[in-house]
């Protein structure tokens, strides 16, 4: 039996409103994350809900969307709403959704309530009828509809054509199972400060409060029922914060030790700067270009307890180390460098919907000015670790070769490679993203490269 919602139908339609205005923000090429931070705290969990479904499912919408209305008026919010509610309404015609995370409402209480939105938005009234007309035929040729877009791979896979087609070419094995983890669900992954708590101790406060973990990697736990972030025990004490289990494996390859220099030359949001203070107390100086988010790496680094003198937050360009460098060298340099963040869309759902295929080469171009600036403030015998949160090729292995081509004395270390994402593995029960890892040191004064 199809299970449906409770939410009472004027909460309903406000919902639909705020999660369109957020897709509208996507349509516009702005992030997610950005647009449902502007809406009011009482509807932005519900909204934030319906829009992350509705941007794993927004091929097909989009197609759907195209099918039915030939020539769609250039309004931003109005596209946002006819894609959120054909996709809900595609789950409700369903006799039983597939999809678990799924939202569902009756076909009837969508298409009230799509219109009752469009009806309490002023620049939306014009066009309820539009958007009753259009959920009223897709309701009719719903089958019709869908057979038209068989051979749409943006519609298939819920990913643009280019996206799908560079996977299909890099991975030819794997492209179908890697476009799959992206429209699930990602699991809450946690690192515990071990400055601060055992991952027992934290483990035994959660299941006293009802709340399960499974251990991921070193330090790391998987919350097996997610709660809000602050609502979980230990939060305001520091004693873990969020962190992808692919992601928790940067610090350590560094192998930071007490009294090392230490560069995390692109900071922001933080989780690799504080698990670097976590494992050893270093001199450590965190670089980020954006202001704003790097006054978050210190609001992070307060609650963990790790602020301390020996820490420097820097705002600053790092391919330009003569507007911040002091001239001596650091011991470990983590490079965690700007990219398309193709291998963690399954987190941030509309990723893949704002990027372009050019983007690709702009990011590598960028990349590279950053990391020949940062060999050039690495030690004697120091090392820097190349990151990337991607993975496409070019970002990832072809520039780990660029890198050895340019800079000859380069020595390149044991390091994972390309972590490509996944729904269940060694480092995490419920999965973990996709990350790119090179480390590379530099020969000690009158060693000869190897």
């Amino acid at each position: 039996m199809k299970r449906t919602m409770t939410q009472s139908s004027t909460a309903l339609s406000h919902t639909l409103l705020a999660a369109a205005n957020a897709l509208g923000e996507v349509e516009s090429g702005r992030s997610l994350t950005d647009a449902l931070a502007r809406l009011r705290p009482d509807v932005r969990p519900g909204a934030q809900a319906l829009a992350f479904y509705a941007m794993r499912h927004w091929g097909r919408a989009s197609a759907l969307r195209a099918l039915l209305v030939e020539r769609a008026p250039s309004h931003p919010v109005l596209l946002g709403l006819l894609g959120l509610s054909l996709c809900l309404l595609d789950v409700a015609l369903q006799d039983e959704p597939h999809d678990p995370d799924a939202p569902s409402y009756t076909p009837h209480t969508l298409v009230d309530q799509s219109v009752s939105a469009a009806q309490s938005d002023r620049s939306l009234t014009p066009f309820k009828g539009l958007v009753n007309a259009v959920l009223r035929r897709f309701q009719r040729e719903r089958a019709a509809l869908l057979a038209r877009l068989a051979s749409d791979d943006a519609a298939r896979y819920n990913h643009p054509a280019w996206w799908v087609a560079a996977l299909r070419r890099d991975y030819p094995g794997q492209w179908e199972q890697l476009l799959e983890v992206d429209n699930a669900h990602p699991p809450l992954t946690l690192r515990v400060n071990t400055r601060r708590a055992t991952r027992s101790q934290v483990t035994q406060a959660f299941a006293d409060a009802g709340i399960y973990c499974a251990d991921a990697g070193e330090s790391g736990l998987v919350v097996l029922d997610p709660r809000p972030i602050a609502s979980l025990p230990g939060y305001d004490l520091g004693w873990w914060s969020v962190q992808d289990a692919g992601a928790q494996l940067a610090a350590p390859l560094l192998d930071p030790k007490p009294g090392m220099r230490v560069l995390d030359a692109c900071a922001a949001p933080g989780g690799k700067t504080a698990h670097l203070l976590e494992l050893a107390d270093v001199e450590l100086t965190a670089l980020d270009v954006d202001a704003q988010r790097l006054d978050r790496v210190g609001q992070n680094l307060a609650r963990l307890g790790l602020m301390r003198k020996e820490v420097r937050l820097v705002v600053a360009d790092a391919a330009r180390p003569h507007a911040w460098w002091d001239g001596r060298g650091f011991d470990a340099v983590l490079a965690d460098v700007p990219c398309t963040a193709s291998g963690i869309v399954r987190r941030h759902p509309d990723i893949r919907w704002l990027r372009k295929p050019s983007d690709v080469g702009h990011t590598v171009r960028l990349q590279r000015q950053i990391l020949d600036a940062l060999w050039s403030v690495v030690a004697p015998g120091g090392k820097l670790l190349l990151v990337t949160c991607s993975i496409f090729p070019e970002e990832g292995e072809m520039q780990a070769k660029w890198f050895l081509s340019r800079h000859h004395e380069a020595v390149r270390l044991t390091a994972p490679g390309q972590l490509l994402p996944c729904a269940s593995g060694p480092l995490d029960p419920a999965g973990h993203d996709g990350f790119f890892y090179a480390l590379f040191s530099r020969p000690a004064a009158g060693q000869a490269p190897a």
